[in-house]
């Protein structure tokens, strides 16, 4: 019987999300609604706290925000993937026409301002359950096949 107390206890081990956003609204609501989720949370307010953060605790996927001070987000995004390619990457951002850099870079979606929460946590497990080979081409460029979610405003327009 214990070995199968520890797989279903395996099973339930919550997945941890570093939420990097120097906006404290938007980084604590989407803490708390991760939480809600079952998500273990790191906070972090610009690039440097989401390297520290990444480097102190096993993460799992990353949200990042681009317009970070200290170190913006397309280098704590380097740097990041630098020290474990496989983890996933979700940039999330209020800068128009980023898709095409977000491709190039090989992140694992590019969400835009303001997030549409249920797709965000639709795209989250998505990201989660891919295999890590599938992130390592992306990031090296072999698939371009980044999900792109316009912000719920633009959307809702169209």
């Amino acid at each position: 019987m214990a070995p199968e107390a520890v797989t279903k206890s395996e099973r339930l081990m919550k997945k941890t999300v570093l939420v990097v956003d120097d906006d404290a609204s938007v980084r604590e609501s989407l803490g708390k609604v991760l939480r809600q989720e079952n998500y273990e949370t790191v906070l972090a307010a610009d690039g440097q706290e989401a390297v520290e953060g990444f480097e102190k605790a096993k993460i799992d996927l990353l949200l990042l925000d681009l317009g970070l001070p200290i170190k913006n987000g397309w280098d704590t995004f380097e740097r990041i993937t630098g020290e474990n390619p496989f983890v996933p990457i979700i940039i999330i951002t209020g800068q128009a026409h980023k898709y095409p850099v977000a491709v190039a870079a090989g992140a694992g979606a590019l969400m835009e301002k303001p997030l549409d929460v249920p797709r965000l946590l639709q795209t989250m497990q998505e990201l989660l359950a891919e295999p890590p080979e599938a992130r390592l081409r992306r990031l090296c460029g072999y698939t371009q096949d980044v999900r792109h979610v316009p912000g719920v405003s633009q959307s809702a327009g169209t």
